[in-house]
């Protein structure tokens, strides 16, 4: 059982669905509440306490009617809840009231699942061209198959332009020209004037999308070409309130105007033919994507993801990859010790890789300006809290070690304490292995003795600066996991195996392990 939550700008939406035997999602029950946690968020920054009130309702209903049904839940917010100044209120408020997780996403995040949910199941050659309109944001994505290649997110949204320019009630000529213009102009500066490869017909996702196109097809068909799209703005801007209220609900025939205009201009900055209204979004993305995670395999999107983050600050990637595949190892040989959920193995490979990012702003703290870079980087897949803690785990892979105390853990729940020591600890071992830089050690593996951690390593060239950097990781392993860390080196010629093992005592190693 899963269940999608979307806390969007104009309305709030539930789906309710069973995984089958052959992989498709039977829907049990759909919900949209149109509470508008956007109204007024884009002219006073704040979500006001009686809208808060309004969405919490909502969504502690929604949270005893998903326990019912004991389903696996995502519950994302978009735009409103993202640029307003009490979210984390709301935030707070859903998890103690509604029992609920709300997660603010990214609008890179954003376009991801809705591409996904709109194009899932296409064949993998298949290219498309994704566009969403919001209540305070736009959603662009080109794609092949149901994978992006490309996604940008708009500040321009059917409510926020609705609220920016008066026109809930009716639009003048002169706020038709300026509407178009601010939009044409948003649009220059946020997307490509073309999208390369992507075809000329674009699939719609949202319901602002889907008004405008059934109100500008022609009867029988689900898509509008260009010049329609481009009559019905005037049309629209011609009647009157109550006009729009018998072919829209209310709170839409108020933005409909605006979010018209949006995706005039959208089709004229795209050069697009035509427009195909869709029914499937964000919410089936998130479903088909609770379903993808539960896959245990690795996750090479967010490996990939991660390497074009390091490459954008010219990273040193040897050396990266190298602490990642230690640190790896070492969570997979350790698992009975450290006890972590399998979903918290990629959060340690991200860290490995972007650890030492911070270096392109000045190698002095560096450890502090991989944190800042991680957590306002892209990672499609990657949720914000899990980005937040891939940074704290950077963070700690030098200096201060992580202890609860420590001022960088403050606003961290217990569980996420546990697991950024731990992560980070681990971390710390793998990067001093690799101190020199040099990728020597070919292998390691880790084993658990009664009172110890045994590590063995094999290496092509001397481990003298790996092992005296280990020790000072020594204490803190030990203090975290309630271990010795032991090394033992296993290499060859003799001599340089002599060298390492000399090295080697600096981590009091057993004289049976020698």
């Amino acid at each position: 059982m899963l269940a999608a939550i979307d806390v969007g700008t104009n309305a709030v939406r539930l789906e309710l669905a069973r995984l089958l035997a052959n992989g498709s999602l039977e829907l049990l029950h759909q919900e949209r509440d149109p509470v508008r946690p956007g109204e007024g968020v884009f002219k006073t920054g704040v979500i006001p306490r009686e809208v808060a009130d309004r969405l919490l309702s909502t969504l502690r209903r929604w949270g005893a009617l998903c326990r019912r049904y004991h389903a696996q839940v995502r519950a994302v917010a978009t735009s409103a809840v993202r640029e307003a100044k009490n979210r984390d209120e709301i935030v707070r408020r859903a998890r103690e009231e509604a029992g609920l997780r709300l997660e603010v996403i990214s609008g890179m995040e954003e376009a991801r699942l809705i591409t996904l949910g709109v194009l899932w199941g296409k064949p993998p050659s298949a290219r498309s061209l994704c566009i969403d309109i919001g209540g305070g944001s736009t959603e662009v994505a080109s794609a092949l198959g149901d994978t992006p290649n490309a996604m940008w997110s708009v500040g321009l949204g059917a409510v926020r332009l609705t609220e920016l320019f008066g026109t809930a009630k009716t639009m003048s000529k002169k706020q038709l020209k300026l509407m178009r213009g601010y939009v044409s102009e948003a649009l220059t500066e946020g997307l490509p004037a073309r999208i390369a490869g992507a075809p000329r017909a674009a699939l719609g996702s949202s319901g602002t999308i889907g008004a405008v196109v059934a109100y500008a097809a022609s009867e029988g068909t689900a898509h509008a070409t260009a010049r329609q799209i481009s009559q019905v703005v005037e049309e629209l801007v011609d009647t009157s309130p109550a006009q729009r209220r018998k072919r829209f609900d209310a709170r839409r025939a108020e933005v409909v105007c605006a979010g018209a205009v949006i995706l005039e201009q959208l089709v004229k900055h795209l050069g697009l033919d035509s427009v195909t209204a869709v029914q499937r979004g964000l919410r089936e993305g998130i479903l088909v994507d609770l379903i993808r995670r539960k896959d245990a395999g690795e996750d090479h999107s967010l490996h990939e993801a991660a390497l074009v983050v390091g490459r954008r600050f010219h990273f040193d990637e040897a050396h990266a990859t190298q602490v990642t595949r230690l640190a790896l190892q070492l969570f997979d040989d350790l698992a009975p010790l450290h006890n972590l959920p399998a979903s918290a193995r990629p959060l340690l490979e991200v860290s490995g890789l972007l650890h030492d990012v911070g270096n392109a702003v000045s190698y002095q703290k560096h450890h502090r300006h991989s944190y800042y870079l991680i957590v306002n980087a892209e990672f499609p897949g990657l949720r914000e809290r899990e980005r937040e803690l891939v940074a704290r785990i950077a963070r700690y892979h030098r200096r201060s070690p992580p202890d609860p105390s420590h001022s960088g853990m403050e606003g961290l729940s217990p569980g996420e304490v546990r697991v950024v020591r731990k992560l980070s600890t681990l971390l710390r071992v793998a990067d001093s292995l690799d101190r020199s830089h040099r990728q020597s050690i070919v292998r390691l593996q880790a084993r658990l003795l009664p009172n110890a951690v045994l590590v063995k390593l094999r290496a092509r060239s001397p481990l003298d600066l790996e092992l005296w950097d280990a020790t000072h990781e020594a204490g803190l392993f030990r203090r975290v996991f309630g271990r010795k860390l032991l090394m033992q080196v296993m290499r060859h010629p003799r001599e340089l195996h002599r060298r390492s093992l000399r090295a080697a005592a600096y981590l009091a190693i057993d004289p049976r392990f020698r």
